[in-house]
């Protein structure tokens, strides 16, 4: 089962991945019309009722596999108001087929005969709220029909995630939805066909262009909205959390606060005047501080801990504490990923970014092939309930309580530079608190790989700064 939100995601990442809309739509088009020779015979009369959007551009594409019907078209609006490109196209291929088309702009002149079988193809998956003229009408009439009535992907009027209708929705007898059952569906009478239509199964798996969809800033949110990130770093390293705050803000993170020991305390301030100090007593991260991290922890949507922190015992235990008695939402980096296995009864929702190494602390033994990786981050994130991203040449992204995985491929070989993690970190943190986590690591992942690919592709060696530099760049491409 698949939201109309993730739906436009994998939508997207098959373009990405060399299969175009215009291919699924080709596809889409003759799934429905193999639904309609089911239920029609060959004299029947067939009546083809179609918006102006994808969903209208679907029957399009299924009349062309319909002239054994000589079907009727009827468009709901003027055609120069089709809103995409491919409709457009395959709306314009039936004209020059001499297809029998027809324009309906007022609901008053919509007469759909006496057909034998309606095809539904007025608003898809993405519409929401009660249907506009002329489609209000249209699926007034298509009920009042007595013909049998195929829907595309959802019966226009229904809202495809809920099942809710806002006021008026096509009973439809039948529906050829793509990819995936819509979760809408199940509270429909009429069967359902789920049609393949091309899209590749990595298009579910591997991070691309269409996972950015899911961000985006609300025009009337406010300061805080988007996010706000405590980094608690520092101590025997001072860049490491410099890096990490520095990227969370690169990301759009709205706010970050950086803890840290007041021995580098004014340097990390020194980095960027936007970060937010919590300076803490001494030297290094010591179990005196837990309390203090853990109150302005509360006031953050995202903790990241781990940048610069090292291995001190004192540290690792203090670490420990904190994760164990955490309740939001934490990045876990470095070090600190070596006490994560103690602190299993976490009630946080921890997002671990380890390489090799540090997952073998972890408790895992990382395969040499990413698609063998993938089986061992699941397996660890499963016993961690963690979401788990393992850094490598393809990263490797594990959701511990659903057991969804994906794979990151973007990247180049001069992010092996020191400081990269440190970024990565403070991306992630950045979009997990707008984010559920397996959606803010896999995100993450890629937007550091193509900072890092935009920022190698000018220089021949980068820095982790040319990285975080890029992060907008990336973000607004």
């Amino acid at each position: 089962m698949i939201t109309i939100e993730e739906m436009a995601v994998v939508d997207a990442n098959a373009a990405a991945l060399g299969v175009p809309r215009k291919q699924l739509m080709e596809s889409s088009g003759r799934a429905v019309a193999r639904v309609v020779r089911e239920y029609a015979d060959p004299k029947d009369d067939v009546v083809i009722v179609a918006g102006r959007g994808n969903n209208g551009g679907d029957s399009f594409a299924a009349t062309r596999f319909l002239d054994a019907y000589d079907p009727t078209v009827l468009l709901l609006g003027r055609a120069e108001t089709i809103s995409t490109e491919i409709s457009w196209e395959n709306w314009v291929a039936l004209n020059r087929g001499e297809y029998d088309t027809r324009e309906v702009r007022d609901s008053r002149d919509l007469d759909l005969g006496t057909p034998d079988l309606i095809v539904d193809g007025i608003l898809g998956t993405g519409v929401r709220g009660a249907p506009r003229e002329p489609a209000h009408t249209a699926i007034e009439r298509i009920n009042e029909s007595n013909g049998t009535v195929v829907s595309v992907d959802v019966p226009s009027g229904m809202d495809a995630n809920t099942g809710t209708v806002a006021s008026v929705a096509v009973d439809a007898d039948h529906t050829v939805t793509f990819h995936d059952v819509k979760p809408g569906l199940d509270s429909m009478e009429g069967s359902v066909t789920v049609a393949d239509i091309g899209i590749p199964a990595m298009a579910d798996t591997l991070v691309e262009r269409g996972d950015l969809l899911r961000l985006g800033r609300a025009p009337d949110s406010h300061k805080g909205d988007n996010g706000t990130v405590l980094v608690i770093g520092g101590g025997p390293y001072t860049g490491a959390p410099a890096l990490t705050a520095q990227a969370a803000l690169a990301a759009g993170a709205d706010i970050v606060r950086v803890a840290c020991p007041t021995s580098v305390a004014a340097t990390v301030q020194s980095f960027n005047e936007g970060l937010i100090m919590t300076p803490l007593d001494g030297e290094r991260l010591g179990s005196d501080h837990v309390s203090t991290l853990l109150e302005a922890a509360t006031e953050m949507d995202v903790a990241v801990i781990g940048p610069g922190l090292g291995a001190h015992e004192e540290t690792l235990t203090a670490a420990q504490s904190f994760i164990s008695s955490f309740d939001g939402t934490c990045v876990v980096d470095a070090d600190p990923l070596g006490v994560v296995p103690d602190a299993a009864s976490t009630d946080a929702s921890l997002i671990c970014t380890p390489h090799a190494g540090e997952f073998h602390r972890m408790g895992g033994d990382p395969s040499d092939g990413w698609r063998d990786r993938m089986d061992d981050v699941r397996t660890v994130a499963t016993d961690l309930d963690a979401t788990v991203l393992l850094k490598g040449r393809y990263d490797v992204i594990a959701d511990g309580s659903t057991g969804r995985t994906r794979v990151n491929r973007s990247g180049t070989p001069e992010m092996t530079v020191g400081g990269t993690g440190d970024v990565l970190a403070g991306i992630v943190g950045a979009f997990a608190s707008v984010l559920e986590p397996i959606h803010a690591a896999a995100i993450g992942a890629y937007i550091n790989g193509r900072a890092g690919e935009r920022a190698s592709n000018e220089r021949a060696s980068i820095s982790p700064l040319d990285i975080i530099d890029r992060v907008p760049e990336v973000l607004d491409a």
